[in-house]
């Protein structure tokens, strides 16, 4: 297919991830022209494409109100997207997990403290049966703002936590030692249908599986049964998607949904060789049924 496609990416990144270079290639051989594309770039003409597909776009969660507003331009200049803009709205803020909750989704159980609230650490951490805590913002990536610390250490980290929450909405979440022991494991979804799986450690001392902060992944195995649970996480979303990551830690044989990543999710391509034409061959049927 002829077609014209941009995948969006980032300043960081303007020439997109080593792991998203495999698409363009698996686009290129069926006759697709891929380019890179920044998201904040004022000189795009985003309605010449085809399709847009958000990739690398890490840094929204530094400028949100300027991503949403690009959202709302694609939106009214009928761009195609990818996955859909409702979907990205969605899913930009992490308050989501009360919608997969809702629909029967075990999450990682979550107290949300918002932007401006007068609650002090230590009376949130009085609603959390757990010694070790996460705290995070509702909007991040890359582990943004995110940090762990012992229930000993609530004082010491008030500050931080008041500063934070001047600024933005927070969550607090108990730390599973699991991560420590078997890691995190990421469900890839490719046109709907399950493609493969990777497992995702920190490294010794931490507890963030990014390879920014020394984290690892390798190809894994993933049982039917917890591949039917990681696309009921997926089911919750609010359309269909060219792409999506669950990722979560199993605890006795339930999987515990920590994020459902639709915006911008590293897709471990050079994890699996058949998933780059997978994703291609998904995408380009989506076009052609526009």
């Amino acid at each position: 297919m002829n077609a014209s496609i941009a995948l969006v990416t980032c300043a960081e990144f303007p020439g997109l991830t080593a792991d998203d270079r495999l698409l363009v290639t698996a686009l290129e051989r069926r006759g697709a022209r891929a380019v890179p594309a920044l998201w904040n770039d004022a000189q795009q003409r985003w309605r010449n494409y085809d399709a847009i597909v958000l990739r690398s776009t890490w840094d929204y969660h530094h400028h949100l109100a300027e991503f949403l507003r690009w959202l709302d331009r694609l939106e009214s200049a009928g761009a195609r997207t990818f996955n859909g803009i409702a979907t990205v709205r969605w899913n930009v803020n992490k308050s989501y997990l009360r919608d997969l909750e809702a629909a029967g989704v075990p999450v990682t159980p979550t107290v949300w403290v918002p932007m401006g609230s007068a609650a002090t650490l230590q009376e949130v951490m009085e609603a959390i049966q757990s010694d070790a805590l996460v705290v995070k913002p509702n909007v991040s990536a890359t582990a943004f703002e995110t940090w762990r610390f012992d229930r000993a250490q609530a004082e010491e980290n008030e500050a931080r936590f008041t500063r934070l929450i001047a600024e933005r909405d927070l969550m607090i979440q108990p730390f599973l030692p699991v991560i420590e022991t078997e890691g995190e494991l990421s469900f890839i979804f490719l046109a709907g249908e399950f493609s493969h799986a990777v497992r995702k450690r920190p490294r010794a001392g931490d507890f963030r599986v990014q390879e920014a902060f020394g984290g690892t992944a390798e190809a894994a195995e993933a049982g039917a049964d917890l591949v039917r649970q990681a696309a009921r996480a997926l089911a919750a979303a609010p359309e269909t998607t060219l792409y999506a990551r669950v990722d979560g830690v199993v605890l006795d044989g339930t999987l515990v949904v920590m994020e459902l990543e639709l915006v911008e999710p590293m897709l471990y391509f050079g994890w699996n060789a058949a998933a780059p034409d997978r994703c291609a061959e998904g995408l380009l049927a989506a076009i052609g049924r526009r």
